[in-house]
């Protein structure tokens, strides 16, 4: 998980939520909400990070619609995750369709950033030292969903066997290191980060 920085609502989402009785389900067209997520998060689910886009994404609210219908069109509460297998059994699911109305703990786009209290294993397990936050982790997001660990196993042995292509003795330099944190921790020319690029910096940091 990576921390989202919300930057500014679309104008349009702004003009209609002025109109008297305006709702979720009432806005249209939803395009220019989700390219306005979508950039402000490089294109990575605000949950497991994995790379999306208009077409596979969905718009979550972090406060469930539900139990918060104020916050139903608060940009603030609104974030771009992946569709998580929805339609499949429930054991399946991960991020926005697992999560569904329950509430949870950590907020990507909170001011306390998310990533203090997030730790990954080289074998790509997400997990806590915060007893609440890692059951969200698992039982509510799924986000060691066997798919997903494999995903960020690869993601990381690519960039390790990369590194010690370039550094046969594997004794990488901290110039490099640090090179490569900022790789994973910056928006390409397109705006675009790395999937699973939390879990890449969170391994490359242990070995400064």
């Amino acid at each position: 998980m990576k921390r989202i920085i919300k930057g500014t609502e679309p104008h349009c989402l702004l003009q209609y939520r002025q109109i008297e009785g305006a709702n979720y389900d009432g806005y249209h067209p939803k395009e220019p909400l989700k390219r306005a997520l979508l950039a402000e998060q490089g294109y990575i689910c605000c949950y497991c990070m994995r790379r999306i886009s208009e077409a596979n994404m969905e718009i979550e609210h972090w406060q469930p619609e539900s139990k918060y219908p104020e916050l139903q069109i608060n940009y603030k509460n609104l974030l771009a995750s992946c569709s998580g297998n929805r339609g499949t059994s429930k054991s399946n699911q991960h991020c926005n369709p697992r999560k569904g109305d329950i509430e949870i703990t950590i907020n990507p786009a909170d001011s306390k950033n998310c990533e203090i209290y997030i730790k990954y294993s080289s074998t790509g397990k997400i997990f806590s030292d915060n007893s609440t936050i890692d059951y969200e982790l698992n039982e509510v997001l799924n986000l060691n969903f066997q798919t997903l660990k494999e995903n960020r196993k690869t993601e990381l042995d690519t960039v390790i066997n990369a590194l010690n292509k370039k550094f046969p003795n594997k004794t990488w330099t901290k110039e490099e290191i640090k090179k490569k944190i900022d790789e994973f921790n910056c928006k390409d020319l397109e705006g675009k980060y790395k999937p699973y690029c939390q879990h890449i910096i969170y391994y490359l940091s242990k070995r400064l």
